[in-house]
């Protein structure tokens, strides 16, 4: 069997971590297709041994990529396609169909009540999703919040298969001389208070709240691992609140482990280094921070977040839920310093979210997806190994088919099962029975 995972980019994110981490246990073959932003993750993808390639794509509306795609997927000869984040579920589901693919799977990663990968729900994002899930076999939520989210939106029941996120709980095992080090290195006090977080650094992770709560403890430091558009806030903020010297933001680390040189501590290494773990994101899909600082031994304070709040409170006794309040943050920080450092034995949650494991729930959903019948009806290609297809920016368009857009590729006629090709404009409005990519205006943008 050969998988062709198709994702909007691989800059340093929960999604893209978690696609590196899966294929590593997966026994089939699997080829990376980022729409956009090779990263750093694509750099991990490349040393684990996985094909990556980029497909060059210029933003939501470049029809012009669905071509190239159709005719990647058509010549790579791939059994299944997966999908995973908004922009490559939309174009990955119909240049699967289109290209033949009888099994398409599709991940919601980052589906929160009023956001979807950090940018807010429209009535546009919630038609064009629902178009392009009915192209699918399956479709995969990493919580069960997501589950209840997508079956509130119209995704029927039997489509959605749940499969958490996880983690390679060994990489966090707590270390005292890994803390101490750590310590060392990133200029920390040996006997400081450290707060802790991770993310990345944009509106929606509430990270400044974590900053204003920090910088009322006198004494108390803060490790922030991760990068985004608000950085430069961040430490403006830090500066204004006179604590520019106890707010540390180390910008992105590698979550599975050191540097290769050892000079630059991974995430494994900065969790030994924390005492408290804060999540203060309102929205959340999983939450797999939360689930890390639980398997380093750390109590950590969150929001919101679905791995834990799910389940019963004996999976994740370290974990305490807390309101969105500055001041409250302030009180239970406060409280754990007057506690002093303490670490937990890791808890039921973090085995249940062993890697391992998801990947084995995966393997079951593609099981079914690929016995199940094709939509559109009949029994889809399935083609068997074929020869390792070009990078498509290095293959030449095709002469339109007859009855073709002028791209060469036919965009089918409604959103349903079984809809016949229709030929369309090129960007044709977001109205029912047309093109599913149609209104991408009123997609996300960037990587998700």
């Amino acid at each position: 069997m050969k998988a062709l995972h198709i994702i909007t980019g691989l800059g340093v994110g929960g999604a893209e971590q978690q696609l590196r981490l899966l294929l590593r246990h997966m026994p089939m073959r699997c080829d990376v297709l980022t729409l956009t932003n090779p990263g750093p993750v694509a750099e991990g993808l490349r040393a684990d041994g996985v094909r990556v390639v980029h497909l060059g794509m210029r933003g939501n509306r470049d029809l012009g990529a669905l071509p190239k795609l159709v005719r990647f997927i058509r010549r790579g000869q791939y059994d299944l396609v997966h999908t995973h984040l908004y922009r490559a579920c939309l174009y990955g589901r119909l240049a699967a169909r289109l290209a033949g693919v009888g099994t398409t799977v599709a991940t919601e990663h980052s589906l929160g009540d009023h956001e979807i990968e950090g940018r807010p729900l429209t009535g546009g994002v919630r038609a064009l999703y629902l178009a392009s899930e009915r192209l699918g076999a399956a479709t995969v939520a990493v919580s069960d919040t997501v589950a209840s989210r997508l079956e509130a939106w119209g995704v029927p029941a039997a489509r959605v298969h749940v499969v958490p996120n996880g983690i390679e709980a060994v990489r966090f095992r707590f270390d005292e001389g890994v803390r101490r080090a750590t310590r060392a290195r990133t200029g920390l006090p040996e006997r400081a208070f450290v707060v802790g977080g991770v993310g990345r650094l944009v509106p929606g992770k509430r990270f400044d709240v974590l900053v204003r709560a920090v910088a009322a403890l006198p004494g108390a430091h803060l490790l922030l691992a991760g990068d985004g558009p608000e950085r430069a806030a961040l430490r403006l903020l830090a500066a204004e609140l006179g604590a520019q010297s106890r707010i540390h933001l180390l910008g992105e680390r590698d979550p599975l482990g050191d540097s290769a040189d050892g000079r630059t501590p991974g995430i494994p290494a900065l969790l030994a280094a924390m005492d408290v773990f804060v999540s203060p994101s309102k929205e959340e899909a999983f939450g797999l921070a939360v689930v890390e600082a639980l398997a380093a031994g750390l109590p950590v304070l969150h929001v919101t977040c679905p791995a834990v709040d799910d389940l019963p409170a004996a999976q994740a006794p370290g974990a305490r839920r807390i309101g969105p309040d500055t001041g409250e943050l302030v009180a239970a920080l406060r409280g754990q310093m007057e506690a002093g450092a303490r670490r937990l034995p890791a808890p039921p949650v973090v085995r249940r979210y062993d890697i391992a494991r998801s990947a084995g729930r995966l393997l079951d959903v593609y099981a079914l997806a690929l016995a199940a019948p094709v939509p559109g009806g009949g029994a889809g290609p399935r083609p068997g190994p074929g020869a390792v297809a070009p990078d498509p920016d290095l293959d030449p368009d095709p002469e339109p088919e007859p009855g073709s857009r002028s791209d060469g590729v036919p965009c089918p006629g409604g959103t349903g099962r079984g809809s016949a090709p229709d030929p369309a404009p090129q960007t044709p409005p977001a109205t029912a029975g047309r093109c599913p990519l149609a209104g991408l205006d009123s997609a996300p943008a960037g990587n998700g």
